[in-house]
C-alpha cells in the first residue's frame, strides 16, 4: 500500500458563465488547463459553469448523467490526470431537475455524485431567487476520496450557510470541504469570507471555494474564489476576474490542529438538544446531535 500523501495541490477555477453553453465550456476546458499545468491534482469548478441563466432556460440545458458535459468532465480529467470536481451542472433526471456535483477521478471514472440539499429561496437587495420552482433537493450527504486517499467533502453554494452539514463531513472524515458557488454580489461583499473561514475553523479542515464572478441575470456574483486552511487562514484568493488559484494543501498540519486543538473529539453530542413540537402543538425534548453521532 502506498503511504498517504502529506500535501495536496489543489486549484479553484473562477469564470464567467452565461446562456452560451459552448462560450463556458471552452472557458472551463481552458482554465482546468491552466490549473493542471500549474501542477494542481484536484481541480474545482464553481457552480453551474456549463450554463448560467434564468432558470427556466437553465431547466431547458438540463443534461442527464450521461449528457455530452459530464462526458468532457471525465475525458478531460483523464487527459490531464486530475482529480476533477466539477462544480455543478443542471442534471436532469427524468422529469427531475437538481443542481449536482461530480468527483472524477483521474481515470475518468465518476467516484461520487452529490445533489445540492439546500435550495436558494431567498430576496437579495430586492431580488427575488427562488431554485426551488425548477430544481428538486437532494438528500444525501456525500464524503469522497481521491485515488491516494484524502477526504473530500461535497457541498455547492448556498449549502455554506448551513454548519450542521459541513459538522457531518467532518465527522464522517472530510479533510478538504469543497464549495463551488455561484454567490450574488452582496452577500459575497458581506459574508463569503467570514462563512468560509468559519467552515475551515470549526471543523478543522481545508476550504476550497470556487466562485462565479461577473453579470448574471438578474444581477452580479461575486467572485473572490479562495482557498482557507484549518486555522482559517485564507491561503489563497483570486483577483476579481477568471482565472485559477492554486494551493497546496499540508495535511500534516491539519493532523497537527487537530490533535493540538481537539475540538471536533470534545464534542458533547448528548447535551446539544432543542425543544420541537410534537403534532398537537406540545413541545417535545429532542436530541438534536442524533444525526451528529
Amino acid at each position: 500500500m502506498e503511504p498517504a500523501p502529506a500535501t495536496l495541490t489543489v486549484a479553484a477555477v473562477q469564470l464567467t458563465a452565461n446562456g452560451e453553453p459552448r462560450a463556458n465550456l471552452a472557458a472551463a476546458d481552458r482554465l482546468v488547463r491552466e490549473a493542471a499545468a500549474r501542477g494542481a491534482r484536484l481541480v474545482l469548478l464553481p457552480e453551474k459553469w456549463p450554463l448560467y441563466a434564468s432558470g427556466e432556460e437553465m431547466r431547458r440545458g438540463a443534461q442527464p448523467i450521461d449528457g455530452p458535459i459530464v462526458a468532457w468532465a471525465c475525458d478531460i480529467a483523464a487527459e490531464l490526470g486530475i482529480e476533477l470536481v466539477a462544480g455543478s451542472f443542471t442534471e436532469r433526471d427524468g422529469e427531475r431537475i437538481h443542481n449536482t456535483s461530480l468527483h472524477i477521478s483521474p481515470r475518468g471514472e465518476i467516484r461520487a455524485r452529490y445533489r445540492k440539499i439546500h435550495m436558494f429561496d431567498v430576496v437579495v437587495e430586492g431580488v427575488q431567487y427562488r431554485e426551488s420552482e425548477h430544481e428538486t433537493p437532494g438528500t444525501e450527504i456525500v464524503v469522497s476520496a481521491t485515488e491516494d486517499g484524502v477526504e473530500l467533502g461535497l457541498t455547492i453554494c448556498y449549502d455554506l450557510r448551513f454548519p450542521e452539514l459541513y459538522r457531518i463531513l467532518a465527522l464522517r472524515g472530510a479533510r478538504v470541504l469543497l464549495v463551488p458557488a455561484a454567490f450574488t454580489l452582496a452577500t459575497t461583499r458581506d459574508h463569503w469570507e467570514a462563512l468560509l473561514r468559519a467552515r475551515a475553523i470549526e471543523n478543522q479542515a481545508f476550504v476550497v471555494a470556487a466562485n462565479q464572478i461577473g453579470e448574471f441575470v438578474p444581477g452580479r456574483v461575486g467572485g473572490r474564489s479562495m482557498i482557507v486552511d484549518p486555522w482559517g487562514v485564507v491561503i489563497a484568493q483570486a483577483p476579481d476576474a477568471p482565472g485559477v488559484i492554486v494551493a497546496e494543501l499540508d495535511l500534516a498540519r491539519l493532523a497537527q490542529i487537530r490533535a493540538s486543538l481537539p475540538s471536533l473529539a470534545n464534542r458533547r453530542p448528548g447535551a446539544y438538544r432543542w425543544e420541537e413540537p410534537t403534532p398537537d402543538g406540545a413541545p417535545r425534548r429532542e436530541a438534536a446531535a442524533a444525526a451528529l453521532r
